[in-house]
């Protein structure tokens, strides 16, 4: 789960994750919450999720914003362990109305 995916993979991991754009570099995706508070609880429940799998994406808050990055830097760029977390945060966003 620690290889950099293709093109082709991440081409077709994509096709799974509405709202997610990348390359073989890294996912991002911005998601805008309904107010500031929302958006912070979004982004502490990304936190716990990402501290219970030790694999931590970059977060980008501005006001009711936030910008998902998520990449394994150890491989040098984006592994299945990215797509997971990606689908993951896409599921608290879900949850919280977004």
């Amino acid at each position: 789960m620690n290889d950099v995916l293709s093109e082709t993979q991440i081409t077709a991991a994509l096709a799974e994750l509405p709202g997610w754009s990348g390359t073989t570099d890294a996912l991002t995706r911005t998601i805008e919450f309904s107010d500031f508070p929302t958006a912070i609880r979004a982004v502490v429940a990304v936190a716990e999720v990402a501290e219970e799998n030790d694999h931590h994406p970059d977060m980008d808050i501005r006001w009711r914003k936030v910008v998902f990055t998520v990449s394994t830097h150890s491989a040098g760029g984006v592994t299945g362990l990215d797509v997971e977390l990606a689908g993951r945060i896409s599921s608290i966003a879900a949850s919280l109305g977004s």
